[in-house]
């Protein structure tokens, strides 16, 4: 397992170079830079930010200048931020969207997983055919829909919740449901088919011929085999469920790293972009690692290879 987890742990090195060419020329390639939209700057100022930041030198020698800034973990000042660092804007705005994640990830766990084996327990009967149906509204709702949706009628007309901020617990309450419920529903319909292919199963019969009671067979015997799917989605689900926060971070104003990501994106801050790129990237790589782990701990038949 070692040598696996080191392998796939040099393997973000590449991945991480490719995508931070990738995302360094395109954004040097689109029109405009981080100080054109200013107001009422000369181009003598013009110039002398862009030779404090280095912005008037070549490209490829920006690029070269960042790649070694980055192999010590460097990410650069902020063009529209001044006097502070990627670093300490990423370490200043992370915790909130892991929270928002977290809780998220949580709702989703708690709500996804009963249903789906609820559903397959029951199979072809009102409460699968409910179930299916809840699965099927969460997938077809995007949560930007559906998230003014619920500020407009949990937030405006009931006064329940509060539909911007993220300082008192109610704040969360919103953000936390319109992001958990989309991943709520992939995780019903995947457990559902993880369990039902399970309980088809040849030594569930014989489990079941032997007298095991419905509860042995679905939590003792079934539900390790048939969590697969969720395990293999849960990787991809928790890197959306940071990514995906985008939007809705910008919708309920929430301070977090995802409404910065648009922010930056649209005042051209190279380097707050180019960082939020290489923290997604590095999130995505680490979280599969851990599924893959999982998986082989949960299917002693997977090997690490």
């Amino acid at each position: 397992m070692l040598r696996f987890v080191v392998r796939r742990l040099l393997q973000l090195i590449p991945v991480v170079f490719i995508i931070v060419t990738l995302t360094f020329f395109m954004l040097r390639a689109a029109p405009g830079g981080p100080f054109t939209a200013e107001k009422a700057v000369s181009p003598e100022v013009l110039r002398n930010l862009e030779a404090h930041y280095g912005l008037d030198q070549p490209v490829w020698k920006q690029y070269l200048t960042y790649l070694g800034h980055l192999a010590r973990g460097d990410l650069g000042p902020s063009y529209k931020y001044t006097n502070r660092t990627i670093n300490e804007i990423i370490a200043g705005k992370l915790p909130t969207s892991l929270e928002l994640g977290g809780l998220a990830l949580g709702i989703a766990l708690l709500v996804g997983l009963p249903l789906g084996v609820l559903a397959a327990v029951k199979r072809n009967t009102w409460i699968d055919y409910l179930c299916s149906i809840c699965g099927l509204v969460g997938i077809c709702v995007p949560p930007f829909v559906l998230g003014p949706l619920l500020a407009l009628v949990f937030g405006i007309y009931l006064h329940w919740f509060d539909v911007s901020g993220w300082e008192y617990a109610g704040d969360r309450v919103l953000p936390s449901v319109t992001l958990g419920f989309a991943y709520a529903a992939y995780l019903m319909r995947l457990a559902r088919s993880g369990m039902l292919e399970v309980l088809h199963l040849d030594f569930i019969r014989t489990a079941r011929a032997k007298g095991a009671g419905e509860a042995r067979l679905v939590f003792h015997h079934a539900l390790r085999g048939g969590l697969l799917p969720v395990v293999s989605y849960l990787g991809p689900a928790i890197a959306g469920l940071l990514t995906g926060s985008f939007i809705l971070e910008t919708v309920f104003q929430i301070p977090g790293l995802g409404r910065e990501f648009v922010t930056s994106a649209s005042n051209r801050d190279y380097t707050l972009v180019l960082g939020l790129v290489v923290l997604y990237t590095v999130f995505i790589v680490v979280m599969n690692l851990v599924v893959d782990v999982v998986q082989v701990w949960l299917n002693p038949r997977l090997r690490f290879e």
